[in-house]
């Protein structure tokens, strides 16, 4: 069984402070119940080198870098390409975001955790002449699916600790400047459709869609970082959803 605070439910369903009323927190558990009896949790990470290597040359020649500052001020650089490239299991990535996450790492997971098909089944159906209860359902799910991410995160961090390693926050394409394009590669790594059974539609949307894909850091530094992943979100401040800090 996977433990999902009602809290975050409560939060997904828009009650930041406060608790609902009776009626709405017996739905919520009727609800949590259901789809504990229908998800299928499945997860894979695999470990890989971090590299910089626009560093070392930049290193070697300073004249060009010199040159790349000066296009940045003009602005005539464009803006994809001046953000740092880091290389993963030979997958070169443009993200200013997910460097300043990664700076001072050396090693990282991609991980991706699936709930399986269960709660996409059972939120269709409720769809069906049962709006408010389907509702209900995708907020418990979305907060199932974080919480079943965190444990999965809390292995690799043990994992992680073994090695003498350190865990940064988990950082999702989709998030700030990560684009979306590289859920494509993280298919093809992680072998992702064979494993867990999770697969990409055209528009790069996972199916199941409770499923998570993340880059983990691994650094010799303690950053004293924390499990979830939404606090590494360049939209946080704004975002609706954002968990709120006591």
């Amino acid at each position: 069984m996977i433990e999902v605070p009602r809290r975050e439910i409560y939060r997904y369903l828009g009650f930041r402070r406060s608790v609902p009323e009776e009626a709405v927190v017996k739905a919520v558990d009727s609800c949590l119940a259901e789809l504990q009896e229908s998800v299928t949790p499945r997860s894979v990470y695999r470990q890989f080198l971090l590299d910089f290597p626009e560093e070392e040359d930049e290193a070697e020649d300073k004249g060009e870098e010199d040159g790349d500052e000066a296009d940045r001020k003009t602005g005539s650089c464009d803006e994809k390409k001046s953000a740092p490239l880091l290389r993963i299991a030979g997958m070169e990535i443009r993200s200013r975001n997910l460097a300043v996450n990664l700076r001072g790492c050396e090693r990282v997971y991609l991980m991706a955790a699936t709930l399986g098909l269960g709660p996409d089944r059972l939120i269709a159906r409720a769809r069906v002449g049962h709006i408010s209860r389907a509702v209900i359902l995708q907020a418990a799910a979305a907060a199932m699916i974080e919480a079943w991410t965190d444990t999965v995160n809390r292995e690799i961090i043990d994992r992680a600790k073994a090695q003498g390693l350190y865990c940064r926050p988990r950082f999702s394409p989709g998030y700030g400047d990560f684009s979306l394009e590289y859920q494509k590669q993280f298919a093809e790594i992680l072998r992702m459709q064979k494993e867990i059974g999770v697969s990409l539609t055209e528009s790069l949307l996972m199916m199941p869609s409770k499923s998570v894909t993340a880059v983990i850091g691994l650094s010799r530094e303690q950053t004293g970082c924390a499990i979830r992943g939404c606090e590494a979100c360049a939209r946080s401040g704004s975002c609706a959803f954002s968990r709120t800090r006591e």
